[in-house]
């Protein structure tokens, strides 16, 4: 349920309604717009009388919330949602890149992709050091000397970084992580979810391959039900029929997902397509679709990456597409 106060409304008679609100048992988010104040009721609101609230002086009106998902829904909070991590904003007319090599392999290998990424405009440096791999005898990561591979490279660049986590049982390592990601195979690890909703750190929420628009939101439900409300989510395509590329990149999610939802969209081409040469037209596409940001796979040496060079630009790749985006980006502004 949501509660729309007039404009104009006294404070103290604000902190009045929210007090008994609260005193019966439900949790208020508050959005306060320029002209109007949004009262988010989470809880069991079966027992509260809906035309005594609205014959209050100072409600608009009162509307239900039919959807199953409530903090992350728009009707709670018109307005979008921006995370700020290290001087980069997500969100709200903000665009940001994330770039950086699939897996992290050594430190002369992060050291060198993270500078070039930064020269070229990215503002946050992706790694993976926990690799999920459908195959057990594929290259799993580096782990923990991984991620401190990856602190090393955000010393030396100063750009913020995200990462993986696979479990709950490694949080430990991800505290000086600016970027938890959740990644597809975890999108429904509803313990994991949990876990990170009592964390106040960003979450970037990948989209399952088989998970609705509406499953990757309740999942967003779970972090933000602990009272994280900093996540921000991934498309990073589903699993079609379609084999010409590894998965199906979902465009359509930008806009749908803009309408049900008030959270940053990012959109990941490298997973989505599987392939280097379709990354560059379908980030460009993102972009232009009215994405907050892009996760660009970019490697040093993409021939001999350990994990998924196939999909990698090299930095001058990334460096020409960059500029691109950027002018995108303008035209779609102006």
């Amino acid at each position: 349920m949501i509660v729309i106060l007039k404009p104009g409304t006294l404070p103290e008679k604000k902190e009045h309604l929210i007090s008994w609100l609260e005193s019966q048992k439900l949790t208020v988010h508050i959005s306060d717009g320029e002209d109007y104040t949004v009262l988010g009721l989470v809880g069991d609101t079966g027992h509260i009388d809906v035309e005594l609230l609205q014959s209050l002086d100072i409600v608009n009106s009162v509307k239900t919330v039919s959807e199953p998902f409530k903090q992350c829904n728009r009707k709670f909070r018109p307005d979008d949602t921006v995370v700020s991590v290290g001087g980069a904003k997500i969100g709200g007319g903000n665009f940001s890149i994330m770039a950086g090599p699939c897996s992290v392999e050594s430190l002369d290998q992060i050291l060198s992709v993270a500078q070039s990424v930064k020269e070229a405009g990215a503002n946050i440096l992706r790694g993976g050091a926990f690799k999920p791999r459908t195959s057990p005898y594929a290259f799993q990561g580096l782990k923990g000397e991984g991620l401190a591979l990856l602190k090393e490279a955000k010393k030396a660049t100063g750009l913020p970084i995200v990462s993986e986590i696979m479990n709950v049982n490694t949080l430990d390592l991800f505290e000086d992580v600016d970027i938890i990601q959740v990644g597809a195979r975890n999108c429904q690890n509803f313990d994991l979810l949990q876990e990170l909703g009592h964390l106040r750190k960003p979450i970037l929420l990948k989209r399952g391959p088989a998970n609705s628009l509406k499953e990757l939101l309740m999942s967003a439900e779970y972090i933000m039900a602990g009272g994280n409300e900093d996540v921000i989510l991934c498309e990073r395509g589903i699993r079609t029929f379609e084999t010409a590329t590894r998965n199906t990149l979902d465009l359509s999610a930008v806009p749908a997902l803009r309408d049900l939802t008030h959270l940053p969209i990012v959109i990941d081409p490298s997973h989505a397509t599987g392939n280097s040469r379709f990354v560059p037209s379908m980030a460009l596409a993102a972009a232009a679709a009215g994405a907050d940001g892009l996760m660009i796979e970019v490697h040093n040496d993409p021939m001999h990456a350990l994990c998924d060079g196939a999909q990698s630009l090299t930095p001058d790749e990334f460096s020409a597409l960059a500029k691109k985006i950027a002018a995108v980006r303008q035209a779609v502004l102006a």
